[in-house]
């Protein structure tokens, strides 16, 4: 197989983009165009413009689009989206609740809330959103930061055999634009002389050439050059960025990791303590054991010379057992201070790692399996290659937010289906418009040289004019214009009505006050059914999509995010700005100084991301204060949380006074129980004296009874004490029998 050489990477990323931006795409991404402009009110062509004008025909139009999409939007966006950690262990749970703060200071880093309105918009507007889940490497000095961004719809080119929605089955996503030149070397300077280098593209795509059949606002010239600092003219040139998925070999390695010579030190003396202890207790043991074999002797149930030899088995049997105990503590110290670590490197890692003998009979086991891993292969122009990445993430960063799925990668926006009733709306308002201005500006029907002209266009509609025209010409007549048929009012409210039913968004969540109901519950019944094809599109696409979003954002966060970092979240609580500190990856030591693992290892950590439903839904703020009213009266909070919900003004001093007065009754409760507290006292010492007298007599008498029973303690122990020092000389003695014996046995053997 031949090599695949730098040039040639840079050649397949334009190839990639001259057979995914065919016909299909085209038309795609013209319709998509128009609703964009129509929701921009771009809602007539210049053709259509040139044809009204010169027909004497109305040119405006009356934007039902916009207010549609804009509640669409804003019922969608009302809140930030709020992510979920399930962690698998109990070690991973601790660090699942702190990645959510992560999250959260990532999304404020990136401006997310504005990020995730404009993604949205162009869902609803283009048909497509897309997210982009990437590093800054230049933030905090050099450390990087992991960031979101949004990518213009038009600019990302999918392979079009996706049949997923998330397209997490294509073969390649593409990101192509066209940038000047000068901002592109800004962008990645280290690459600056190979930019300078790069030809102008021949096949730059103008906004202009997108939506030429709707507005020549943007004239192609205004981009296919840019301006430098310098004043001058720059232009533009195509750049690429092609991410794909490709498998690579893993182990899943299983390294015995053995104590330092510190641990082990710590180890023996712990052993020693243990050995010690045990020794003492063997040693115990054996003395109790031959008292009972002497008392064997002394009642004649063993001989003396039997005796002796269980004396000597038993310490044998002593020794050995000191000797295994110290191999059981030696066996068992090891084990504990022994760590099985598990790893995941790449296959060259591997295969460094099992160059080292040492290390290589200490892998217990090593698990090959494949992964997917991103590749992202940037160019500029035809053929100058930039550079070549692997992400180690198994998605793509690239995560997209469609409207109405189609099965392919072109989505259809929610205003392609209302263009044609627009463009029907627009045209009864401007036919009805028209109608009444020819019935209040009258044309005449002349005999020619029968008026002077000049006068008859300025001064015919005047009200109260006088008109003259000439003597033996019939004078000129008006011509009346045709009623206006009903029909087109039916035409412009029927619209109205179909705009809605189409897009799902009634009037009255767009707050016209004559469709509002009038009761609270009709307003609640309003939120909830005008917004059920919103929560449909929700839960089938919305929600999933930042699911998807926030499982890739986990994986790149704890790929970057590998050493101690502290996190410092702003938090607004109660009109205050209140700062919140989150620690990850807390090096642990030992009392040499010696790293020995991590707190809140967070880039090791396993767990899955949820995302919260309906946490992006807008609150309906009266139905929430009634909750919180309910949950009160039943005695499930207090006054002051229900008061912190509310929007009464300096509730903030309110909320304080009543934090100071229950303080204060607090405190009196407080005294007025000392007080009872007190009598009580004065009560108990009162009885108290009377029992007193008793209480001494049978404390003397106690005194008494202690004092006979230590006394008889003593005599008992002292009598002990004589027994076995008697005990113990008759042994003496006894020994001493047996040995003349024995010796006179043995002079009578001899002799």
């Amino acid at each position: 197989m031949a090599r695949v050489t730098k040039k040639n990477k840079a050649q397949i990323n334009k190839q990639i983009w001259d057979k995914v931006n065919n016909s299909h795409r085209h038309r795609w991404q013209s319709v998509s165009q128009k609703g964009y402009d129509f929701y921009l009110n771009e809602q007539l062509t210049k053709e259509e413009l040139t044809m009204l004008e010169e027909s004497g025909m109305p040119t405006f139009t009356i934007n039902r689009i916009t207010p549609i999409i804009e509640i669409m939007k804003y019922f969608v966006t009302a809140n930030d989206p709020k992510w979920k950690a399930v962690g698998a262990t109990g070690d991973d749970v601790d660090v699942a609740q702190v990645h959510a703060d992560v999250a959260d200071y990532c999304w404020y880093l990136s401006n997310g809330k504005s990020l995730y309105s404009q993604v949205i918009l162009d869902s609803l507007t283009k048909g497509l959103g897309y997210f982009l889940v990437d590093i800054d490497k230049d933030a905090d000095r050099g450390v990087g930061e992991v960031c979101f961004k949004r990518l213009d719809p038009y600019d990302v080119f999918v392979d079009p055999a996706s049949r997923d929605f998330l397209f997490r089955d294509a073969n390649f996503i593409q990101i192509r634009k066209n940038i000047a030149r000068a901002r592109l070397i800004n962008m990645l300077p280290q690459f600056e002389t190979k930019i300078k280098k790069v030809s102008k593209g021949t096949d730059v795509v103008s906004y202009s050439q997108r939506d030429i059949d709707f507005t020549d606002s943007i004239q192609s010239e205004d981009l296919t050059y840019g301006v430098n600092m310098d004043a001058e003219d720059d232009d533009i040139v195509p750049y690429y960025e092609t991410y794909s998925k490709k498998k690579f070999k893993y182990y899943n390695v299983y390294i015995k990791v053995e104590p330092s010579p510190a641990q082990l030190d710590l180890l023996k003396e712990q052993i020693q303590e243990a050995l010690e202890s045990f020794k003492q207790e063997v040693e115990v043991g054996l003395i109790e054991k031959q008292m009972q074999i002497e008392q064997q002797v002394q009642e004649g149930e063993i001989i003396p010379e039997r005796a002796k030899l269980m004396i000597e088995n038993s310490q044998k049997m002593g020794v050995q057992a000191i000797k295994e105990k110290e191999m059981e503590l030696l066996s068992q110290a090891q084990d504990e201070a022994t760590i099985i670590k598990q790893q995941v490197m790449s296959n060259a890692d591997y295969n460094v790692l099992k160059q080292s003998k040492e290390v290589q009979k200490n892998i217990i086991d090593a698990i090959e399996f494949y992964e997917n891993r991103i590749v992202k292969t940037v160019s500029v122009g035809d053929d100058t290659f930039l550079y070549e990445s692997i992400i180690p993430i198994n998605e793509y960063p690239i995560v997209p937010i469609p409207y109405m799925y189609t099965g392919t990668p072109y989505a259809m926006s929610a205003v392609t289906p209302l263009i044609g009733k627009q463009q029907e709306i627009n045209k009864a308002h401007q036919i009805m418009l028209h109608n009444a201005n020819l019935s209040s500006n009258l044309r005449w029907m002349y005999e020619e040289g029968s008026v002077p002209e000049d006068e008859w266009e300025k001064y015919s509609s005047a009200p109260g004019a006088l008109l003259k025209y000439r003597s033996g010409f019939s004078p000129p007549t008006p011509i009346q214009p045709a009623p206006i048929n009903n029909a087109f009012f039916t035409v412009v409210q029927q619209g109205k009505t179909d705009a809605e039913y189409i897009s799902g968004v009634p009037s009255a969540m767009m707050g016209f006050s004559q469709d509002q109901a009038e009761t609270y519950r009709g307003l609640l019944a309003n939120d909830e059914f005008g917004t059920r094809r919103l929560k449909a599109w929700m839960n089938s696409i919305v929600e999933p999509s930042l699911e998807h979003l926030g499982r890739v954002f986990k994986m790149m966060a704890q790929k970057h995010y590998t050493i101690e970092k502290v996190f410092r979240i702003v938090q607004p609580m109660a009109g205050n700005d209140e700062e919140k500190e989150v620690r990850i990856n807390v090096n642990l030591y030992n009392d040499y100084g010696k790293a020995i693992g991590k707190y809140k290892d967070y880039a090791s950590a396993r767990f899955d991301i949820r995302i919260i439903a309906g946490a992006t839904l807008p609150l309906n703020r009266w139905a929430l204060l009634e909750e919180y009213f309910k949950w009160y009266q039943a005695g499930l909070i207090d006054d002051i949380a229900m008061l912190a919900e509310t929007d009464i003004r300096n509730k903030d001093k309110i909320v304080e006074r009543k934090s100071m007065l229950s303080q204060m009754q607090g405190q009196l409760q407080s005294v007025q129980e000392l007080i009872k507290d007190k009598d009580g006292t004065i009560e108990t010492l009162q009885r108290q004296l009377v029992q007193a007298g008793i209480k001494m007599k049978v404390g003397d008498a106690s005194n008494e009874i202690r004092k006979d029973v230590l006394e008889t303690e003593a005599q008992q122990k002292l009598l002990r004490g004589m027994l076995k020092v008697e005990f113990q000389k008759m042994r003496d003695e006894m020994k001493n029998d047996m040995e003349s014996t024995k010796q006179d046995v043995a002079k009578n053997e001899q002799s």
